[in-house]
Order: structure tokens, then sequence, then C-alpha cells
């Protein structure tokens, strides 16, 4: 990929780019910010035991999986308030603050005395995490003016994310039987600084938006809905979905969801345009994300479940299983960058789910005496298909909003993966759980992920067609960036 020719925006901060090396150097700092988030969700997850070991009784399996949870309710909820944030403060100051406040509450989980201390420090942690991932598209959509080059660096964007999610299980299970379990959150530090450092000196910045007020209402009963959404799906799962906590939370969530729609039809200056949806790329891009996250990661941790509590498999092992799937990622996503660059988004969705959906399908095969080998190829097309068709999706989201609304646009996006992820893990996870036999359990879920994925590569379609529609006058570029 060659990015010299890449030029920065009008009205932008510019660094010296006189090398190959330093043209490169934006995405670098870029990706490293985005590489801790991503590598921080996986990389947790198998410390989880050995969290509510040292705890003692306390500090049990299920007040240990909140520091999972937690993390996730926060993101998910944050999502859309942080690109708005970014959008009008400045996407570089709001990247830089997410990568500081990560980095600081690494150390703090690092060093936690307590797991309500170490949950606190999670919550803080998805704060962080939501500032870092829409401004940092957003920064990639200001360093690189031509679709073709943003394309591609959106590419490259996404396989970190992938190979910071594949290595995660590997990477955790090495540190936690080498050093302990709060090895897995000094392992952050390394990336966040050298990311602060290189976008101090190399990206450049988008100038904020002019517009006056923050739309606090909106942001607040947006947390909420988001929050209490996700809450109710990850207390579905474990307590069942009749519940009075699932109950009472999907009941704010609705509450919240309503407010939230009628406020911003009537603020001047909404933090989240509903005229975002009327473009057609933008909706059927962003229902893509959701499905695809929901089929992916729902699987995932099924596959992890039955690697390790079905065929008992180590921790390390289980990891090693699933490699496959996972380390697709990089490849995948360069490659869906470099097609979308090509052909526009539309045909790299529809062929990175296709491929999903047979690999969903190939794990119909999957038993306790399954030959490892069979799964290899399912897994692979799985984890293919999946990184394949993200930056499509990314792209077609970014490109389909106005420049000054591309924080809260990813935001989005990126808010119903989130979603996406904790509906998939519930919803998959409860079946296996609710299945008189693991393997049935399994089955259903592998029919569902797949259906996600089929009927992603139908919505997919829509993807570019029509007419961009106006957005209006709270969407016009007021001609810096």
């Amino acid at each position: 990929m060659s990015l010299d020719d890449v030029k920065a925006p009008a009205g932008a901060e510019t660094a010296p780019t006189t090398t190959r090396a330093a043209s490169r150097l934006p995405l670098i700092a870029l990706c490293l910010g985005f590489f801790m988030v991503m590598l921080d969700v996986t990389v947790v997850t198998v410390a989880l035991p050995p969290i509510g070991r040292d705890f003692g009784s306390s500090g049990d399996l299920a007040g240990a999986q909140w520091v999972a949870d937690g993390y996730t309710i926060v993101f998910a909820g944050l999502l859309l308030s942080a690109g708005s944030v970014g959008d009008r403060l400045g996407s570089k100051p709001a990247f830089l603050t997410g990568l500081g406040l990560f980095v600081a509450t690494s150390i703090g989980c690092g060093v936690a005395p307590a797991l309500w201390f170490l949950v606190v420090m999670r919550l803080l942690q998805g704060l962080a995490a939501a500032l870092v991932v829409p401004t940092s598209l957003a920064l990639i959509q200001a360093s690189y003016d031509r679709k073709e080059d943003r394309a591609r660096a959106i590419g490259v964007w996404g396989g970190i994310g992938g190979i910071a999610a594949a290595s995660g299980p590997v990477l955790g299970g090495l540190l936690v039987s080498a050093f302990g379990w709060r090895s897995v959150f000094y392992v952050n530090l390394p990336f966040g600084l050298l990311g602060m450092a290189l976008t101090a000196r190399c990206v450049v910045a988008p100038r904020p938006q002019r517009v006056r007020g923050m739309d606090l209402p909106a942001q607040a009963l947006g947390v909420l809905a988001l929050g209490a959404m996700t809450f109710a799906i990850i207390e579905g799962g474990h307590q069942g979905w009749s519940s009075p906590t699932a109950v009472a939370a999907a009941a704010l969530f609705a509450v919240c969801g309503v407010l939230f729609v009628l406020v911003e039809r009537r603020v001047v200056n909404p933090m989240l345009p509903l005229s975002l949806f009327r473009q057609v790329t933008f909706s059927s891009a962003t229902v893509v994300g959701l499905l695809l996250n929901v089929g992916f990661y729902g699987q995932l941790f099924v596959v992890t479940f039955y690697f390790q509590q079905y065929r008992h498999y180590s921790v390390l092992w289980a990891g090693l299983a699933i490699l496959p799937q996972t380390a697709m990622a990089g490849l995948a996503s360069a490659l869906g960058g470099r097609m979308t660059a090509r052909t526009g988004p539309r045909a790299p969705m529809t062929l990175g789910l296709l491929i999903g959906a047979a690999g969903f399908f190939g794990l119909l095969v999957a038993g306790r005496s399954t030959p490892y080998w069979a799964l290899v190829l399912p897994l692979a097309a799985i984890g293919f298909g999946t990184a394949f068709t993200m930056p499509a999706a990314v792209a077609a989201v970014v490109e389909s909003a106005p420049s000054n609304r591309s924080g809260v646009a990813s935001g989005v996006l990126n808010a119903a993966r989130q979603v996406g992820s904790a509906v998939g893990v519930a919803l998959l996870g409860a079946l296996v759980a609710g299945a008189g036999h693991f393997e049935s359990g399994m089955r259903v879920g592998s029919l569902i992920s797949g259906g996600c994925f089929l009927v992603g590569a139908l919505i997919a379609q829509a993807v570019g067609q029509g007419r961009r529609e106006p957005f209006g006058d709270d969407l016009q570029c007021s001609g810096s960036r």
C-alpha cells in the first residue's frame, strides 16, 4: 500500500512527510490505539477464572465476569457520545485523552486491591475505549484525501484490530501462566504510550466543528438506552429473559430510546442527526455491522466454550485451536480494504458475508469426537469472511456521512457492533446453557449465526444504490475538516 501521495485536508494541521516511513506514521499511530483497545477485549477473558480465585469468596467467577461485562456496557453506551465529542471538540484531543485514560486505568487494573476497584477501573477503560475507536476512524478520514487511500487505510486499521483479537487468547494464556493475571493489563502500557507519542507528533488535527451546545439530554438518554439494552441482554443470558432485572432493563431501554428519538427530532444541533438514517448506504452498513457481530462473537464464545469445557482443552490450547478463525483477520481485512478501494463496498461485503455463512454451516459437523482438522476450514472461513466484510462496512458508513459527522457516524456503527456482540454472546450462550445437549445447542447457534450473515448479504445489496440524499442544514460541511 502506497501512501506517498496522500495529502492533508484543507484547514488541518499538517506534518511533513518526506519519506515513505514518515507517510505511514499517522496510520501506525492510530492503529496502535485501536490494537490496544481490541487486544484488551480478548486478552482479559482468559484471566477471569484466576481473578475470581485471587479475590476469594467475595470475588467468585460470577462476580469476576463483570470485569468483562462492565467494560462492554460502558463501551457500547458511550460510543455515540464519544463520537459527537470528537466531532465538536476535536478528534485528535479526544483520541489522545482516550489513550491517556486507557493507560492510566490499565495501571489501576494491574494494582487493584479488590474486585470492586478492578470493576471501577474497567468501567473507566470502557469510557477510554469509546473515545479511541470513533475518533481513530475520523482521524483516518482527515489524514487521507482520496477514497482509495482511505479504504486501504481502513483495511489496515481493521486488520490490526483483527490481529489484536486473534492474539488476545494466546497472549493472555501465556501471560497468566507466566506472570499472573495482572500482567494482562500491564501489556497495554507500551502500546498506549507509543501511540500517544506518535499521534501528538504525526497525526493531522481536523478543526473541531463550531456548533453550539453539546446536546446533553440526548447524550444522557443515549447512554442510558444503549447501556440498558446491553445490561438487559447480559442479565437475560445469565438470569433468564423473564427475570425482573432483565425486564426492568429492557423497559428502561424502551423508554429512553423513545425519549432519545423525540429529543433528537426537536433540538437544533442534535448529537445524532436522524437524517443520517435516510441515507440507504449508512443504514444498511450499520445493520450489517450489527448482524456481523451477532454471528461472529456469539459463535466465538460458543466455540471457546466448546474447546475448553466440552473437549477439555487447556486455556492455552483452546486459544491455539481457534487461531484458524481469528488469525485470518489481518490478511482478510487488508484484502477487503483493497477490494473496497477498487469496487466499492457492496461486492466485498456480499462476498465476505457469504464466505462466513458457509463457515458457520460447516461447523454443524462439530461434536465431541470430530477430528480437529475437519473444523479448521469452517473456522478459517468464518474468520476470513468476517474480517473481509468489515473494512467495506466501515468505509460505507464513513463515506456516506458528511466529514463534519464522521466521528458520530463511526460511533453509530461501532455502537451497533458492540450491541451485536452482547446480543450474540447472550443469545448463543443461553442456547448452549439451556440445551439438553451441548452439541444441539451449538448447532442451533451455528444456524443462527449463518442466518445472520445471509440476511446481512441481502441487506448489503442496498449499499451504494440510489442517490445520496440531502442531510439538511445540520449536516452541511462547514468547509473545514
